[in-house]
């Protein structure tokens, strides 16, 4: 029977079919990223500073709580949403994107997964209207060993009191909102982490340097500090000392966020190399009409399709509510690798315009190495996905 003959019912859709309504959110988004960020990333690229106007947009329009259910103000839509909209906006500016992603595939879905229904109803309609959030977890001394952090958090009876320093936190310089892993008891060891809600305006608790990167530079990535840092006692996510399974947990999830800014920084950087390649003239043709410019073009278009698939097909388990521990770190690692691969190719198409600032590829590039780094860096997705197939 071939494919025409099947019914509609017959007929399973690619992973990359999207819905109606998928589309649909799909186009809002990427109009959103061409008429609104487009037009500002270069100034926010000069000034390492996301626009304050478009950080209100990014609230207005919804993008900060996809996920959130209806009845605290969000949209009760899926992680697959989410990353379309991360993945469109990647492909515009990866700033703006992991600003989105951070807030809602980690902070967001941290808060509704282990929060109380007194926390749930305090912060998420705040993180929905117009309160940033961010992630701290790792330290100086804790990055791919996370569980190594020396932040501690003391019971003083009527609150808590935290001390450390936090490290490479995205969002630190936006966000008012922060899930602060510490822990209580470092006797007990990864046991004895427990996460907390601090707000950027309690007593002992400063955000202190921003970090001078090589890309995603309007996002900040800043330092937390904390002296004596007094915490509600009810400001505990999840249950004390299981601070460690918020933070693996929602990391998973994290990771398919970051697969999908690598897919859009991939796919913008393609594209600016398509349009190049056929407006760039040697020899008295266009560049793109020479078979070695269009198997480049076509081997970035096969690594992008790739990366799309294992992106959206972890999305879709996730969705599904299926096992996608796996498929997320191969989501995350292989994306990471296609989004500095096509970046770099890009810029080589572009030849000597492709190294200045003047042109956009080189960019996409310096946006694109983050990604084998946070989130768990390459070596650990690799590790996960390994441990997992060697178990069976």
């Amino acid at each position: 029977m071939s494919a025409t003959q099947l019914s509609r019912e017959e007929y399973t859709p690619a992973l990359t079919d999207l819905s109606e309504e998928e589309e649909l959110f799909r186009a809002s988004v990427r109009e959103f990223a061409e008429g609104e960020v487009r037009p500002r990333v270069e100034s926010m690229e000069h000034a390492s500073k996301l626009d304050p106007d478009l950080i209100k947009q990014c609230f207005e329009l919804g993008l900060m709580a996809i996920e959130s259910p209806e009845e605290y103000g969000g949209a009760g839509s899926t992680i697959f949403n989410a990353i379309l909209a991360i993945e469109e906006l990647a492909r515009v500016d990866a700033s703006v994107s992991v600003f989105v992603d951070v807030h809602n595939t980690l902070c967001t879905n941290a808060f509704m997964r282990w929060g109380s229904d007194e926390i749930k109803k305090k912060y998420l309609p705040q993180m929905a209207s117009g309160r940033v959030g961010a992630y701290a977890l790792s330290e100086a001394g804790s990055g791919s060993d996370a569980f190594a952090l020396k932040t501690k958090a003391a019971d003083m009876g009527d609150h808590w009191e935290l001390n450390g320093q936090k490290l490479w936190i995205t969002n630190g310089n936006e966000a008012e909102i922060f899930i602060v892993f510490a822990n209580i008891n470092f006797e007990a060891g990864y046991r004895g982490i427990t996460a907390f809600i601090v707000e950027k305006g309690f007593e002992g608790f400063t955000v202190g340097k921003k970090e001078d990167k090589l890309g995603i530079r309007a996002s900040s990535t800043t330092e937390l500090i904390m002296e004596n840092c007094k915490v509600p006692k009810e400001n505990v996510l999840g249950e004390v000392g299981k601070g460690y399974k918020v933070s693996i947990e929602t990391l998973n999830e994290g990771r398919i966020g970051i697969a999908a800014q690598m897919l859009g920084i991939a796919q913008g950087a393609y594209e600016c190399a398509l349009k190049y390649t056929a407006e760039r003239e040697q020899f008295g043709q266009s560049i793109q009409s020479f078979q070695a410019v269009q198997f480049q073009l076509a081997e970035m278009a096969v690594e992008i399709e790739a990366a799309r698939l294992v992106t959206y097909n972890a999305a879709r388990l996730k969705d599904a509510g299926k096992p996608f521990l796996k498929e997320a770190a191969i989501a995350k690692l292989y994306t990471s690798r296609v989004a500095e691969k096509v970046s770099s190719k890009a810029i080589e198409l572009y030849g000597g315009y492709g190294y200045v600032k003047d042109y956009p590829v080189e960019k996409f590039w310096r946006d694109s190495k983050i990604g084998a780094i946070y989130e768990g860096t390459s070596n650990m997705q690799l590790q996960t996905i390994a441990k997992i197939i060697t178990s069976k």
